[in-house]
């Protein structure tokens, strides 16, 4: 029974608090946008599987007493149109909190839909600054920004490359485009100056007319704004044409389908990330939930897992589905034990203790090619 308690985020001895405060209702709905379908398809079946394994632990514990959550999922594709219809639907459906969504250009619009409707978001994933910049209420996220990740990659630049010819490429999206903006800032600031700033165009198969422009260039690496889709053709783009540069980017292009798309091009790739979830101790009861279901919670797994606790933690404190109440009690700063760790909000709803570690991509002693293991400390 403890590792189930564990497993549901350990909220057992706050239960007495939301008796005090008013009951539940017997069913709470909560919703998971993510990209189902689409280009980040595999990033969104992390969400859903992380935010669906921690409600299925959350329930079977009990945690919330005399209520059941209930998952109804919506498929965003990636696409902000696609991501306001979830939103409405989940709104006109009941759903009380919602997990997602993944691209910071489907959050963003998304969350005015959920601001009007009542209802908390908070997404795992979507790092643009601009996400909890807008003084809104209902905007949280359980993990870093892209000023975060960019301060971190942009170190590793001016300490490695400062005197190297550096190339920035980003997929023009508010998560790539800002990524990409904020590392290249920490570069200005030490007065490092890239050779290219080039935007490309987000689906397509074709990057050789890029990747001849860098070649011209003679790079000496590639920092790249953007998901691994894109990532992964442009990766094997480039060591066709006879360009060694390596490729360099952040959370979005982290996930094992990059090497599915970019073969033996992907070893020696840099991304930025946060710690290992996978291996925090408060993870080890849910690990044993997605083993016995044979899913790697990788990426962003358990940052998923994690949004439903701090949701699950704001509703046994305050009794009440109510978003505006949870939001409240989140505001707080008071620390969520979650299997990423403690986390704690600033007013803003960004996660009081962010942290990036930046990774290379390298081939293991089974032949394949993965991140996991592989912190780069400086």
């Amino acid at each position: 029974m403890r590792s189930i308690l564990l497993a549901g985020l350990a909220l057992g001895t706050m239960i007495a608090a939301a008796g005090e405060t008013g009951a539940f209702a017997a069913e709470v709905k909560l919703g998971i946008a993510a990209p189902i379908t689409g280009n980040s398809a595999a990033i969104g079946a992390q969400i859903k599987n992380g935010a669906s394994q921690a409600v299925e632990d959350l329930n079977k514990a009990g945690t919330l007493k005399g209520t059941t959550l209930t998952v109804t999922v919506g498929d965003d594709a990636s696409d902000p149109k696609q991501g306001v219809s979830v939103a409405n639907k989940f709104a006109s459906d009941g759903v009380k909190v919602v997990v997602g969504d993944y691209n910071s250009g489907v959050s963003i619009p998304a969350s005015d839909v959920y601001l009007d409707a009542g209802i908390i978001q908070v997404t795992p994933a979507s790092t643009n600054v601009k996400f909890t910049e807008r003084g809104m209420w209902n905007t949280f996220r359980t993990c870093g920004r892209d000023d975060q990740q960019g301060a971190v990659a942009g170190a590793y630049l001016v300490a490695h490359y400062k005197d190297k010819k550096i190339a920035f490429v980003h997929d023009k999206t508010p998560y790539g485009k800002g990524l990409a903006d904020e590392t290249l800032m920490v570069l200005k600031a030490k007065g490092v100056k890239p050779v290219m700033f080039e935007g490309i165009n987000p689906g397509e198969k074709d990057y050789s007319a890029l990747v001849s422009k860098l070649k011209s260039a003679n790079v000496d690496i590639v920092y790249f704004g953007g998901y691994y889709t894109e990532a992964g053709l442009i990766l094997r783009q480039m060591r066709d044409q006879g360009l060694k540069a390596p490729l360099m980017g952040g959370d979005g292009m982290v996930d094992r389908e990059l090497v599915a798309i970019a073969g033996p091009a992907a070893e020696g790739t840099l991304t930025t990330f946060p710690p290992d979830a996978r291996k925090n101790p408060n993870a080890k009861a849910a690990l044993a939930a997605f083993k016995a279901k044979n899913i790697d919670p990788e990426g962003y797994t358990l940052y998923s897992y994690a949004a439903v606790q701090v949701l699950a933690k704001a509703m046994a404190e305050t009794g009440s589905s109510d978003g505006k109440k949870l939001a409240e009690w989140l505001h707080q700063g008071k620390p969520t034990e979650t299997v990423v760790g403690p986390i704690a909000y600033d007013k803003k709803g960004d996660i009081t203790r962010p942290d990036y570690v930046l990774y290379e991509w390298k081939k293991g002693a089974d032949g394949k090619i993965d991140y996991t293991g592989n912190e780069l400390t400086k």
